[in-house]
């Protein structure tokens, strides 16, 4: 392919992803749009973004025309639906609210430290190839789904503690053809409106979504779940759950799954700097070492690169 059809093609593919993902129209490139069109001698540019648009459905028109007019005779939802696609060309499609808060919490959106933490993953799958993972902090399941779709791990166990978010977590494993382990036994297809979707129970990992109450939860717990690798993303915003979390990491950095402790990744948008240095000040009166993980080389999901995310390996203190 040569160098324009290949920039076009990849200025079509930001136009899908952005539309998949409900970005606000501002933030779609169309200053790069005008500028390929008017140097173009042809409209196989537009042609390819339109014909990107018109195969996310196989009937476009009056289908969306009856749902737009739906739509206009509601009252205005809070919630939405997003797609995210993968490199595998399958996508993860999350149900989200249009507000960072809601019910009380901020855990009802995808923050881009999720996205970033999703991509580096993604990038470095051997890492949770055939292993248990733990997600402190899943929120509405960006991550976690994401690997499990990409990743091949084992066992998933995702974890939250605000009743909402865990709800809407549930439903957004299903939504993407998933079943929780405690639902195997009943379930082997999933019935949505209009389409049967097969769900993926018996090849893919075991799935678990879980309460946990950092302030409660005991090391014989954690214990119990013999996990390989713990991440999280974007739990490092505020100072007062800091002690919270730092006892959770250092009861999960003394469990041992095989005679090793997990390996830990924790991803987070560096906001306040007070906040992250009292962050790796608390790590280290608990003996937890830290290193900063090299970011990934793709670039796969929209969010603001210019953010200052960070992605910090933790090290357990040699006994």
């Amino acid at each position: 392919m040569d160098p324009a059809a290949e920039e076009a093609r990849h200025l079509g593919l930001r136009f899908q992803r952005g539309f998949l993902a409900g970005r606000r129209l501002s933030a779609f490139p169309w200053a790069e749009l005008e500028k390929k069109l008017k140097s173009s001698s042809d409209a196989l540019l537009l042609l390819d973004i339109l014909q990107k648009h018109e195969s996310i459905a196989t009937e476009p028109l009056d289908e969306l025309y009856d749902v737009l007019a739906d739509i206009l005779n509601k009252e205005e939802s809070t919630t939405c639906y997003k797609s995210y696609l993968l490199p595998t060309g399958d996508s993860v499609t999350l149900s989200e609210t249009v507000a960072i808060i809601s019910q009380g919490t901020t855990g009802l959106v995808t923050w881009d430290a999720a996205l970033y933490l999703a991509e580096w993953a993604i990038e470095n799958s051997a890492i949770f190839s055939n292993r248990t993972i733990l997600e402190l902090g899943s929120g509405i399941g960006l991550t976690g789904i994401a690997i499990c779709k990409t990743c091949n791990p084992k066992a998933y166990v995702f974890s939250d503690y605000h009743h909402c978010v865990l709800e809407q977590l549930r439903e957004n494993i299903h939504l993407n053809g998933f079943v929780l382990e405690s639902e195997t036994g009943n379930h082997t297809k999933m019935q949505s409106q209009n389409q049967r979707t097969e769900v993926m129970d018996l090849q893919g990992p075991k799935i678990t979504a879980a309460e946990l109450d950092w302030d409660s939860v005991t090391k014989e717990q954690l214990s119990q779940l013999q996990v390989d690798v713990v991440i999280a993303a974007d739990v490092v915003y505020d100072p007062q759950i800091t002690s919270s979390l730092i006892s959770v990491l250092q009861q999960l950095s003394a469990s041992k799954t095989a005679g090793k402790p997990p390996e830990i990744y924790i991803a987070f948008t560096v906001r306040n700097p007070d906040t992250y240095h009292l962050f790796q000040t608390e790590l280290g009166k608990v003996g937890i070492g830290w290193q900063v993980v090299p970011t990934h080389t793709k670039n796969l999901f929209l969010y603001d690169l210019h953010s200052n995310i960070t992605l910090l390996k933790l090290l357990a203190k040699t006994l």
